[in-house]
């Protein structure tokens, strides 16, 4: 139940003082309390709660006051086995375990560094985060045989299975090592690559288990996929034998996580032969890339962008509402091409419902979309809704084809009347320098509109070769959002000015290409020719610079907050470690995305979600300095590029300041929307010299910061 005022007495098992995570026990009951940071409790405190619940996949109690009775001894904690550890039955109790150490690192933790362990006992594996910034224990855990007491928590996929255990350990005094490993790492001897595998041994005591489901998916020697309800399950097997999508089927195996989410391995596949269809379920494009949907048989509708047959699968990639999704169909195993059936050939454009497994290659451990897309049973997975309109990116870029060849042949029109005329006027003799010079000058201009130099200089220079044409009388362009470039001479509105209309390849006017003729002087062909094809050359020049223009943008922006794209962020990267490799600088990187921004887009529509997303951008652009970069990665996930930082103490305080910015709630038609985000960080070099290194490190501090929240 939501909300409802509790009291009661308990004792301190866990407190972090720097933020907000407290346990505590009576007896043989336990629960997690959200109390403020900065507390003066220590384990071993008897102390009231008063507060109240909230709704959770585990019991909560958010705590208003807790306060100190007296100072007691703690529970004694109860030795746990790895089958009472994943049953979940021990969930916030004080429990105890021996195992071996198997990794140990250092990780940080909600501003701060903590030893983070994985430990083999009788029966799995179990994580550990002890609360200690010692980072010299590291190397005399490693591989040692421990005992270890803390508080017991549970560990979920995405589609709330439980998929392992994990101890909150107060402090390092609770890990005590029983023997130590006969060997530092860094002592053991050298291995050859290629006989890396001569040191796997594995003992697998896993027992079989059967399920029951309705298959939908089968591919042979490959996978199974069951679902029953709400649940779904990936099964690898190597059955080739005649199994009917639709049919109800036992399957047993051996449980197993693979990439975060719980499989059965070596599969055995009985089919009843009874006939109960599974309907797809369907989804949203931004739904596809949510765990709990993963390998359930969905739907999707969008146009069709593109579609391969690569060597192993055939991929169709769709579009719907300006975002990409994907459809793989697995070329099944020892068929040759020749064997294989032909492609569904839909017209790119097409709108089409497409029905497949929500397959997921990685896992987040928090609630956030993930790499996936659809994998086909058939072709007959894709059903078209309508046939392309008429208005699509095929026909858009066709339109521009057609434009593009138009202005290039109005630049060739003007090109040949140059040619022609200069074959009436000129003898057979060879062309004079006046001549030459201009060829020189339009194929500079030519060069120019090719290149990436700025649209000013292009257009003072198609000035200067009207004016060289027409023998030195001042010549200038006017564009249409007030710039001139150019000669223009005082009173030039009001002398004897000549102009040509720039024009683009649509019709539009661009703005004017002015001569000012000497007075009394009437214009003639050569004048009103040589003003043409300049005026030509600038509509080019502008048309031109504007498409580049707008691709630069698009790249280097994301259309819906106006913070930057990734490809930006990862390119400033690069050149900021470049440039920090010879000066010897330091810079920081802020990885950080939003807490609940699923439950806004669920609760209010995607409309009111993206207006969310502006108004985050637009709070965190106000804290940032002007050389500071805000980017937009995908989905609620941003970063923050911060050069010339002194030190890691003065990127967690911009972090504060970014978290105080988002402490008010957003308010949209009336709405008043919580918002808060997780933070992660990286500092170059201390955490990493490449960029892939400083974007995991701080994705991985972020995902580690949102986990303790949590």
């Amino acid at each position: 139940m939501k909300r409802l005022p509790v009291e009661f007495e308990a004792t301190v098992t866990y407190y972090r003082d720097y933020d907000t995570d407290l346990f505590v026990q009576d007896g043989d009951s336990a629960i997690y309390v959200d109390y403020r940071a900065g507390a003066n409790l220590v384990p071993g405190d008897r102390v009231l709660v008063r507060g109240k619940t909230q709704e959770s996949f585990r019991p909560i109690v958010v705590a208003d006051d807790v306060t100190v009775l007296r100072h007691g001894s703690l529970p004694r904690p109860v030795p746990a086995t790895a089958a009472e550890l994943f049953s979940g039955r021990l969930d916030s109790v004080l429990g105890s375990i021996r195992g071996t150490v198997r990794s140990a690192q250092m990780v940080w933790s909600a501003g701060r560094r903590n030893i983070y362990l994985k430990v083999l006992i009788d029966g799995g594996y179990i994580d550990a985060a002890v609360n200690s910034e010692n980072a010299g224990a590291v190397d005399h855990l490693l591989d040692s045989e421990i005992e270890m007491s803390g508080v017991i928590t549970s560990e979920f996929d995405q589609k709330m299975q439980q998929s392992g255990a994990r101890f909150d350990v107060q402090s390092l005094d609770d890990v005590r090592i029983l023997r130590p490993a006969s060997t530092r790492p860094q002592d053991l001897p050298v291995t050859p690559l290629e006989d890396v595998l001569g040191g796997y041994h594995i003992q697998d005591f896993s027992r079989r288990i059967q399920v029951e489901g309705t298959i939908t998916y089968y591919q042979p020697r490959r996978a199974v996929v069951l679902e029953s309800g709400n649940q779904s399950l990936w099964i690898v097997t190597q059955t080739d034998i005649p199994l009917r999508i639709g049919d109800i089927a036992y399957a047993s195996g051996f449980p197993n996580v693979r990439n975060g989410y719980l499989t059965l391995d070596y599969g055995e596949v009985r089919d009843t032969k009874q006939f109960n269809p599974v309907p797809p379920r369907p989804l949203a494009w931004n739904q596809i890339g949510f765990a709990q949907f993963a390998f359930m048989l969905v739907s999707a509708e969008g146009e069709l962008v593109s579609q391969a047959r690569e060597a192993a699968q055939d991929e169709y990639v769709f579009t719907s509402h300006g975002h990409l999704f994907s459809a793989i169909y697995r070329h099944p195993r020892g068929m040759s091409p020749a064997e294989l059936p032909s492609m569904k050939d839909v017209a790119p454009g097409s709108r089409v419902r497409v029905s497949g497994i929500n397959m997921f290659y990685s896992s987040d451990p928090f609630d956030g979309p993930v790499e996936s897309n659809l994998l086909l049973r058939d072709f007959d997975d894709i059903a078209v809704i309508a046939p392309p309109s008429l208005l699509n990116m095929r026909n858009l870029e066709i339109v521009i084809g057609v434009l593009f060849l138009a202005i290039l042949g109005i630049a060739a029109r003007g090109w040949r009347l140059e040619r022609r005329l200069r074959r009436q006027t000129d003898s057979l003799a060879a062309r004079t320098e006046h001549e030459a010079e201009i060829e020189r000058r339009r194929s500079r201009i030519l060069e120019k509109i090719n290149g990436t130099g700025p649209l000013g200089d292009i257009l003072e220079m198609v000035a200067d070769l009207v004016s060289f044409r027409l023998g030195g009388i001042p010549c200038w362009c006017e564009t249409h959002d007030g710039g001139r470039f150019g000669a223009c001479p005082p009173g030039a509105p009001t002398a004897n000015v000549i102009s040509e209309e720039l024009r683009a390849g649509s019709g539009a006017s661009l703005g004017h290409l002015f001569a000012a003729l000497p007075q009394d002087a009437k214009p003639g062909p050569l004048q009103w020719d040589a003003l043409s094809k300049g005026a030509s050359q600038a509509s080019i020049a502008i048309e031109t610079r504007r498409l580049y223009a707008d691709l630069v943008r698009r790249s280097e922006f994301d259309n819906l907050t106006e913070a930057h794209s990734r490809y930006y962020l990862e390119r400033e990267l690069d050149i900021l470690i470049q440039f920090s490799e010879v000066s010897g600088g330091t810079f920081g990187l802020i990885y950080f995305d939003l807490d609940g921004f699923k439950r806004v887009n669920d609760s209010y529509g995607h409309r009111v979600g993206d207006e969310y997303l502006q108004q985050v951008a637009l709070r965190i652009k106000s804290q940032l300095r002007s050389q500071d970069k805000l980017a937009r990665l995908g989905g609620d996930e941003f970063a923050v590029l911060v050069p010339l930082v002194p030190n890691r103490s003065d990127l967690q305080e911009i972090i504060v300041r970014l978290q105080a910015s988002l402490r008010e709630p957003i308010v949209i038609e009336g709405n008043a929307l919580p918002s808060s985000a997780s933070f992660g960080l990286a500092v170059y070099p201390q955490d990493g010299t490449t960029r892939d290194e400083l974007i995991d490190i701080a994705d991985a501090a972020m995902y580690a910061a949102k986990f303790d929240k949590r």
